[in-house]
């Protein structure tokens, strides 16, 4: 009977989920039976970019623990002292607490849920012959969170429901309504309101709480914010947020709840059913087991490719439901955090964190997502200007600290080459969707003024090499002049902006004088064990397996090194990269994806899914959020970000599809990933080999796709031929915006 109802449930998300290609039906839940009694390990994440919820699913008392993205302590921090920097706060609790016949009996059914293609979280199950229902979801039209509860005969729900502060300011109880209001320590206001609203039975108000009574129905609505502005000229605060709050609450209940789950849904899969794969097909055996059953078989067997699409698309979703257009940047843990001193603040890592949390917008088809992040950056010139000259003295331009806050504050030690790591996400969101304006707007300005800074900063040694002085290696190694990750990350820079220049025509002469600065600086050498070399100095352990490949920025998500243009230095990437290992310091979350994006990079495939299986095998929790320890999302973010590059890439300037595709997956399908130049991209493959590539042209540019030894042949919309590849080459065809090219096997 248990088996027989689960298998219906699951062939019933299947067919209300699915992608709506025929041949990309996905199965993608994340279930469970029984309630999650762990915030880290076992809580379901629900988002909407600047509200977040953590659910638990338990049956005689709920938990639904939330946040919003700018309960921040701290302030701009000009001393940048890391202890005054300020930390991502937890904002509090929901608990409602059942009552009544049959909340102590043993459950006949129960299962709790998170549909990742509506971002619904459910709970069912079935007490003294009553089914009980709950749906959860973080709007982000109507800026809220929902949870409706029903049941299969009425008069079934008694209980009480509270609000918790995590900052111990009181609860005020109105009809309806759970009020909590206060500020932290830095003066940030913040306010959260509760609205329940109950049908049939009665609803009262109970000290600080809200009883209700004999419901059919109940209704919850969430809103919360604060009076934070991303704007350091208003001293980081906008109005308070009650009126705000008030209104975005009132408003959600006057819709309803059917009309609130539209729009809910339209709007998320708007963004999210732009991307499906198939990788292959898992068992049924495998496939109708709860998550956390099914990650203990993959460890030991990991044959389940259905787990592996689940993941990738769980790093989209979750990006989706931390970092929305308006909202902050996702930080260390994303939007989630349920403590008040969380581990290293929860706050932004310039040093790799934040970087990789991103990695995915433009490839996974997300390039709203990534929007937040330019917005903070842009927002702290100012004060990262002020930090930069009180620490470089007068220099033009900023760079920023290993760890920042959302005030223009900067924390832990001096990451000197943070804010040219940080350029190249502006590049690369004009790279992959050819937004002239954002270019001349928005990345070209600070592209220019992160130059500007290295134009002053960099040192000429005795033979006019230039070098960046005291450089250090991520988290590796004394600083000194001339590290690998600082040459490369520059490198990058100035072949950027050139780039940038040339597309906004924009400043001939500042353009040749970078050429000139980028031809002399330092470049990638080759050591005695033929590794590359991280320092200057040729000391590379090749025993170290520490877990940062700081050195190798170059492969990825650089483009200095490559296997077709710089053939050497890429073997010798590869053998640096074969030393760092899989064990013991390189078992971290997020090496895992940096490690599976560069052997992505490398051409080598089998490594690649090694580093997939890697990190679901001894980094991952059963809630599928990745495991530092403690939890961090970058994980999840960048594993999305590697698997994107073993199926396509695009940083030579040729579309290559399937350029590391294992063996495992030799039959498969994905549509709708980005490539740079404006490009759209649906592959399908059988037997290790493309069979068909589906390109949309966005920005109208001129295509250069790899044929992959396969002879391929590229037709127009109306089915004519409009280029021809020889196999071991590339071929080149002109677009038109808007439209849609076939390339596929030639005639």
């Amino acid at each position: 009977m248990y088996r027989t109802l689960v298998l219906a449930l699951v062939a019933l998300q299947i067919n209300v989920g699915a992608a709506t290609s025929s041949n990309l039906q996905q199965d993608l839940l994340l279930w469970y039976d029984a309630p999650a009694g762990n915030w880290e390990r076992e809580a379901l994440p629900l988002g909407n970019g600047s509200l977040g919820t953590m659910i638990f699913g338990g049956v005689e008392r709920e938990r639904m623990q939330f946040n919003v993205d700018s309960l921040w302590t701290g302030d701009e921090n000009p001393s940048g002292d890391y202890g005054t920097m300020g930390a991502y706060q937890n904002f509090g609790d929901v608990y409602v607490e059942l009552s009544g016949a049959g909340t102590n009996a043993a459950l006949a059914f129960y299962r709790r849920e998170l549909d990742l293609t509506r971002a619904v979280h459910r709970v069912v199950y079935t007490l003294d012959g009553i089914q009980y229902r709950r749906e959860t979801f973080c709007s982000h039209p109507a800026r809220v969170i929902v949870s409706q509860w029903s049941a299969s005969q009425p008069g079934a729900y008694s209980g009480v429901v509270r609000l918790q502060d995590a900052h111990k300011a009181t609860t005020k109880a109105t009809e309806g309504r759970l009020t909590i209001a206060g500020a932290l320590v830095n003066g940030l206001r913040y306010e959260a309101q509760l609205r329940v609203v109950a049908q049939g039975g009665s609803l009262h108000v109970e000290g600080d709480s809200l009883r209700f009574t004999g419901c059919d129905k109940l209704l919850f609505v969430l809103a919360a914010g604060t009076d934070y502005k991303m704007d350091h000229r208003s001293g980081w605060r906008g109005e308070p947020p009650h009126e705000r709050v008030t209104g975005e609450s009132d408003r959600a209940v006057n819709m309803g709840y059917d009309a609130l789950m539209a729009a809910h849904v339209a709007d998320h899969q708007a963004l999210f059913n732009r991307v499906a794969v198939q990788l292959g097909v898992t068992s049924p055996e495998r496939a109708t087991l709860p998550i956390n059953r099914r990650l203990a078989a993959y460890a030991k067997a990991p044959q389940d490719p259905d787990l592996v699409e689940l993941v990738f698309q769980y790093g989209r979703y979750l990006l989706m439901g931390s970092s929305r257009p308006g909202s902050l940047p996702a930080n260390l843990q994303g939007l989630w955090n349920d403590r008040n001193n969380p581990p290293w603040s929860s706050d932004y890592h310039s040093n790799i964190n934040i970087q990789m949390n991103y990695w995915l917008a433009e490839p996974a088809n997300l390039a709203e997502c990534h929007r937040p992040f330019f917005d903070l950056v842009v927002a702290m010139l100012e004060p990262s200007r002020k930090a930069t000259r009180a620490e470089f003295g007068n220099v033009r331009g900023w760079t920023a600290r290993t760890s920042h806050n959302i005030f223009g504050g900067h924390g832990w030690q001096w990451n000197i080459p943070a804010s040219a790591w940080y350029a190249q996400h502006f590049w690369e969101h004009y790279a992959f969707g050819r937004d002239k304006n954002f270019l001349r707007t928005v990345a070209y300005p600070v592209m220019r003024e992160v130059c500007e800074f290295w134009e002053d900063h960099l040192k000429a040694l005795p033979d006019g090499t230039l070098v960046a002085p005291k450089g250090w290696s991520p988290e590796h190694g004394p600083r000194e002049d001339g590290v690998a990750h600082d040459q490369q990350i520059i490198w990058d820079l100035f072949t950027n902006y050139i780039e940038a220049s040339e597309a906004a025509g924009a400043d001939v002469d500042h353009r040749r004088k970078i050429e000139g600065l980028r031809a002399r600086l330092a470049g990638p050498r080759i050591g005695r064990w033929g590794q590359l070399q991280e320092w200057m100095t040729d000391r590379d352990d090749p025993k170290d397996q520490h877990r940062h490949t700081s050195h190798l920025f170059a492969v990825y998500p650089g483009r200095q090194i490559s296997v077709a243009r710089t053939p050497d230095l890429a073997k010798a990437a590869a053998i640096s990269l074969e030393a760092r290992g899989e064990s013991g310091d390189s078992r971290r979350s997020w090496t895992w994806p940096w490690r599976c994006a560069l052997w992505a990079r490398l051409g080598k495939a089998e490594k690649a899914i090694r580093m997939v299986e890697g990190l679901l095998t001894h980094n991952v929790l059963p809630n599928l959020l990745m495991n530092h320890p403690p939890m961090q999302m970058d994980g999840n973010f960048g594993i999305t970000a590697g698997i994107c590059e073993m199926l396509l890439q695009s940083h030579t300037g040729v579309i290559h599809p399937l350029p590391a595709l294992p063996a495992a997956w030799a039959d498969g399908e994905v549509r709708g990933l980005r490539a740079r130049g404006g490009f759209e991209v649906s592959l399908c493959w059988s037997g290790g080999q493309l069979v068909e590539a589906r390109i949309k042209s966005r920005a109208g540019e001129p295509c250069r796709i790899y044929c992959g030894g396969v002879p391929l042949a590229a037709y127009d919309p109306a089915g004519r031929e409009v280029a021809k590849g020889v196999p071991e080459g590339t071929m080149r065809f002109e677009t038109k915006a808007g439209m849609e090219y076939r390339v596929g096997p030639a005639r």
